[in-house]
């Protein structure tokens, strides 16, 4: 077991032939043959050695600060080389610093020790705050578990705030794959009833492609937080010479007919290939978002639109109108109050212009 091994044990019974003739049927689920005075054979080893992609996909989930815990059915010494192997555990466990210290396991905290494996029978012991303690430590394996422990585990982590992501493919996974937020089914391995009670099957069972899945997410919400705040970027600077116009009466620097050009083409198609932007480099190296707090739209991005891209376009928009006004002859200091002397198409009829006072 502590070689990753799955130890199989055989025995042998000779039955009687007048009781069990050629051809009798065997029943496993309500079993029709002796089950005691059995002698013991021997014992073996199956290697079932992980996917290659698993580790990696492992170290980019905890570079991520996504969480991994096991939770399987094999014996704790096995559950937790395969954790070793595959790195979900890469530090000494509660049990090792116990011992090596002489201190009780159960006093042991995430600070001393990183790693902790906790078997079915000692988590049908635990009430619901150590539970909690336990769930504190970064690398978490559960060992011996049956399906309502499973399922307890995941409320575990709900409690604590965490959004659940929860993969199996037997029957004995349901409880926990129905009650995750996500709950991720094996689409070749997977049984039917684990693949009703998913919110998702993945199609090649392998971990590294959920992976992808997060990474491929996480690319998607940023690329629409950008097309988001690049659309809004552009209502201040098309807000502006309104706004000028009704306070200061200057002529109108942009008529509805050219915001409806701004908007519909030159918004349009770059706001869509935004959505084509590549992932950043450190977008599986951040923590994950905060559900309750960081939303698609958030008073961040609002004040970066508005108070920041917004102002700096207006600004130039006009700062390029006074420009070009003053190319015209017209001063900014002779355009207030003089948008009654200006016709929509922008001709001056009566306006009176010093062009010797100003040089543009």
């Amino acid at each position: 077991g502590s070689n990753a091994e799955r130890v199989l044990g055989f025995c042998r019974y000779e039955l009687p032939p007048d009781q069990f003739p050629k051809g009798f049927d065997f029943d496993s689920d309500d079993p029709n043959f002796p089950l005691e005075g059995l002698c013991f054979v021997g014992l073996t080893g199956l290697m079932d050695p992980p996917r290659g992609a698993v580790p990696l996909a492992v170290e980019t989930c905890q570079a991520a600060k996504i969480k991994v815990i096991m939770v399987t059915g094999d014996q704790p010494i096995t559950a937790w080389a395969i954790a070793k192997q595959v790195g979900i555990i890469r530090s000494p466990t509660v049990k090792e610093f116990a011992e090596e210290n002489g201190t009780d396991a159960s006093k042991v905290t995430p600070d001393q020790a990183r790693a902790i494996v906790i078997s079915g029978d000692e988590l049908e012991s635990l009430d619901d705050d150590e539970l909690d303690r336990v769930l504190s430590f970064p690398e978490v394996v559960f060992a011996r578990t049956s399906p309502q422990q499973k399922s307890r585990i995941v409320g575990g982590c709900q409690k604590r705030g965490e959004i659940v992501a929860v993969t199996g493919d037997g029957v004995n996974d349901s409880p926990a794959l129905k009650k995750a937020d996500i709950g991720i089914a094996m689409g070749i391995t997977g049984s039917e009833v684990a693949q009703e009670a998913a919110d998702m099957i993945l199609l090649d069972d392998n971990f590294a492609s959920i992976v992808k899945g997060v990474e491929e997410g996480r690319l998607i919400f940023d690329n629409l937080k950008k097309s988001i705040a690049y659309t809004l970027s552009s209502n201040i600077p098309e807000i502006t010479p309104f706004v000028l116009f009704i306070l200061f009466r200057i002529p109108l620097p942009l008529s509805t007919v050219l915001i409806l050009c701004v908007d519909l083409g030159t918004d349009l198609i770059p706001a869509i290939s935004l959505a084509y932007e590549k992932a950043e480099a450190d977008i599986m190296k951040r923590k994950p978002r905060n559900s309750q707090t960081d939303k698609l739209v958030t008073a961040k991005l609002i004040s970066f639109a508005y108070l920041q891209i917004g102002i700096i376009q207006a600004l130039a928009g006009m700062y390029t109108y006074f420009v070009v006004m003053g190319d015209f002859g017209y001063s900014p200091f002779e355009l207030p109050f003089t948008a009654e002397l200006f016709g929509l198409d922008g001709e001056g009829k009566s306006l009176t212009v010093d062009s010797g006072t100003y040089s543009w």
